[in-house]
């Protein structure tokens, strides 16, 4: 037996490396692409990100083997969820190619992908086909106007509302949208919202703004917390709380008393969900970071380029999660950053 397949098999009969605050790894969350075919100003403003913004080259993301080995590695470390995501990752060439690799890992139960929904109804039949379990689209609002505002003026709603059909008939469920609420931008348009897709087996999940990256000017008055807005859906509709599915889970869910679905609320800012986090992210460029805040991410790509073993690569990914001490969402404004927050189009959200 080599020393890597040792390794595999010592890891695999425990519960995987602990940061430490005791925390497993269990998401792995997959940037293939840092383009994204929006401007949505709290994430890739368009002032910043405009035509001559200097986008990774291919050469520079790593390419569909190196995401595999390293997805398999984390799947012996105990990594269960896999997502992918950008950028737009329905931007990378022969994304059901890579989708279709994935699902063949031993070890992993499910595999996502969150998207803006614009060009999913072109490829929602070939995911699922290639093994996407779920789909997860960012949808800010279904008024035109706000929009085009939160979009930077990208794609339409038809386009996305497409989109999630072709999902519902490819069986690419439960399908959940993502709204980030702001205020005095979207939060009047949150109502309607859940009313279009109450009883439509879609899960509306609202998430509090978050001071994600350093481009996106957010201030702590533009925050809609969460309370406020499970008090005003309560107003129209009956819920009742849900119990969550697994630990870790990041929204707290609330089923309609009528039987109509349910809708979730993630809040970062106003009640942190640090202590439970299993999520690690790759950039599409190869960096390993252990928190959507994170100031700088584990070098991967340089030691996969110059042949690192198997076993070499498992150290590096359960090194850098065992000296994890992050919990930027229960300290935030009171701990000093040594560096600029990595932007969310590196990560995804």
């Amino acid at each position: 037996m080599s020393v890597t397949e040792h390794k595999l098999i010592s890891l695999r009969s425990t519960e995987g490396p602990r940061d430490t605050l005791g925390r497993p790894m269990r998401d792995l969350r997959i940037s293939v692409m840092d383009r994204c075919n929006f401007r949505c100003p709290y994430c890739m403003p368009q002032h910043t990100f405009h035509d001559g913004y200097r986008f990774l080259k291919s050469a520079e993301r790593l390419d569909f083997d190196e995401i595999v080995r390293l997805a398999r590695l984390s799947a012996s470390l105990g990594v269960r969820k896999l997502r992918i995501t950008g950028g737009e990752p329905l931007l990378r060439p022969n994304l059901s190619d890579l989708i279709g690799d994935l699902s063949t890992l031993p070890g992993i139960d499910d595999i996502a992908l969150t998207t803006n929904g614009v060009l999913l109804a072109k490829y929602a039949t070939e995911l699922k086909a290639a093994g996407l379990s779920r789909i997860t689209i960012s949808l800010d609002s279904l008024d035109a106007e706000v929009f085009k505002k939160m979009s930077g003026g990208f794609g339409g709603v038809e386009e996305v509302l497409a989109g999630i059909e072709a999902a519902q008939r490819a069986g690419l469920t439960p399908i959940k949208i993502n709204v980030v609420v702001q205020r005095g931008v979207n939060d009047h348009t949150v109502l309607p919202m859940i009313e279009h897709f109450r009883g439509t087996g879609v899960i509306v999940r609202l998430i509090e703004y978050m001071d994600v990256g350093n481009r996106n000017e957010w201030q702590a008055d533009l925050v809609v917390p969460s309370r406020d807005l499970l008090a005003a859906i309560h107003q129209r509709w009956s819920l009742s709380p849900r119990e969550r599915d697994y630990r870790g889970e990041v929204a707290e869910r609330y089923a309609f008393d009528d039987g109509a679905g349910e809708v979730g609320f993630i809040s970062s800012v106003t009640q942190p969900f640090c202590q439970d986090c299993s999520r690690a992210r790759l950039s599409s460029d190869g960096k390993l970071y252990t928190c959507l805040f994170a100031t700088i991410g584990a070098d991967l790509r340089g030691p996969l380029r110059a042949g690192a073993s198997d076993a070499e690569l498992l150290d590096l990914l359960s090194g850098t999660w065992r000296r994890r001490g992050d919990r930027y969402s229960e300290l935030r404004g009171g701990m000093p950053l040594s560096g600029r927050k990595v932007e969310m189009f590196h990560i995804g959200g």
